[in-house]
Parts: structure tokens; sequence; C-alpha cells
């Protein structure tokens, strides 16, 4: 965003969003927006859609089945070179 986006208070304390920043977060008329102050800043941002949280969760779950796969084909092939740990 650019520091020469000023918009001015209503009186009611509205503000109008810049289209530009709408239209790239998606962010539409009716839609609920999430507004906190932080170290004297006003933050304004999108929540999370239930939808959104949970492909987060479903991506993260396939990572960690790739990782898992990685390490169990690593594993066989240090078995395969080193040749199986003594039973001590």
């Amino acid at each position: 965003m650019s520091s020469d986006e000023h918009r001015t208070v209503g009186e009611r304390g509205q503000v109008t969003l810049p289209k530009d920043i709408r239209e790239r977060l998606g962010i539409e008329g009716g839609d609920k927006v999430i507004v906190e102050e932080d170290d004297g800043r006003v933050v304004i941002e999108k929540p999370v859609t239930r939808e959104e949280f949970a492909e987060g969760y479903r991506a993260s779950a396939e990572r960690a089945r790739e990782v898992a796969n990685e390490m169990a084909d690593i594993s066989r092939e240090a078995d395969d070179y080193l040749g199986d740990a003594p039973d001590w």
C-alpha cells in the first residue's frame, strides 16, 4: 500500500477501504473484518474462514505424510547401506 492512501473518518467512525485492497483480499460489501490496535496502529484483517482453516490443516497433514515417507525411504537406504543395528 502506498503511503498516500489517506482516508477520511466519517462522523460515525467509518472508513472506506480502497478498492484495490478489497479486491486483493477478497473483501466484499457485508463481509466481516477484524479491527485491532497494534502498537498505536489500526490493523484491519480479513478473518480466516473455517474452510481456509481446514485447508491449512489438510496441507499440514499432507506435508507431514510426505516427510514421514521421505524419512522411511532414507531409513531403508541406511539399513541397506549399513545393515541392521545390533541388538545390544
